[in-house]
């Protein structure tokens, strides 16, 4: 259990450092906002490949609460399993937010500016998150690179087709609550994210066990 919930924090705290690191980073190098998202994009999907095929031999490589959460409905994971996972992921996220401002001379403790609110957001939340979990249930009977080539694909266009450009992560929207750089959210935004992510991953769960049926067993 401490090799996973090492790999989780580790993981979370690595994609957290790609997402506002590439946007600090985008933020200096242009006043194109669609280029700097497109950088963001790039490092994240990136980011998220190398991460899954490094970790999920370990962990699973979840990095998300809602992917833990659909794993304990799934019971492919135990409660107190669960609750760990989440745990390391939170403080994780935490840490890789801290480590991408320390990387670039940014104070350590702040909090988002960027507005994130309203219907369409949090619409743009549930769908994203919704894609994500279907994404990982369709993939996941493919190997490994596959699942990490699919979920780093999915996100990489959900960024895009989605107003929220794509958080679909509790960990990461709590952390990103703690920058004001261009990955950022406001904290008071943070929960209606939240909760809307949730609603998308219970959805996907429903939605699973009609289009991806666990197999039948052989009667002996």
């Amino acid at each position: 259990m401490r090799r996973r919930l090492a790999a989780e924090a580790l993981g979370t705290a690595a994609l957290l450092a790609a997402v506002v690191g590439s946007g600090i980073m985008a933020e200096r190098l242009t006043q194109d906002v669609a280029l700097a998202l497109l950088c963001n994009t790039m490092a994240t999907a990136a980011m998220l490949f190398v991460l899954i095929v490094s970790f999920a031999p370990v962990s699973g490589a979840h990095f998300n609460p809602a992917v833990t959460m659909v794993a304990l409905l799934r019971r492919a994971i135990t409660k107190q399993a669960a609750l760990l996972y989440m745990a390391a992921q939170i403080v994780g996220a935490i840490a890789g937010v801290w480590l991408a401002h320390a990387m670039f001379g940014e104070s350590l403790l702040a909090w988002g500016v960027k507005s994130r609110t309203g219907f369409a957001q949090s619409l743009s939340e549930a769908v994203a998150t919704f894609g994500l979990v279907l994404t990982i249930a369709g993939a996941s009977s493919r190997g490994r690179e596959t699942v990490a080539a699919a979920v780093a694909l999915y996100i990489a266009a959900a960024y895009w087709f989605t107003a929220s450009t794509s958080f679909a992560n509790p960990a990461v929207t709590l952390a990103r609550s703690l920058t004001p750089s261009f990955a950022g959210i406001r904290p008071g935004d943070a929960p209606a994210f939240i909760a809307a992510q949730l609603v998308g991953a219970l959805l996907a769960v429903a939605v699973t066990r009609v289009v991806f049926p666990a197999p039948a067993k052989r009667a002996e």
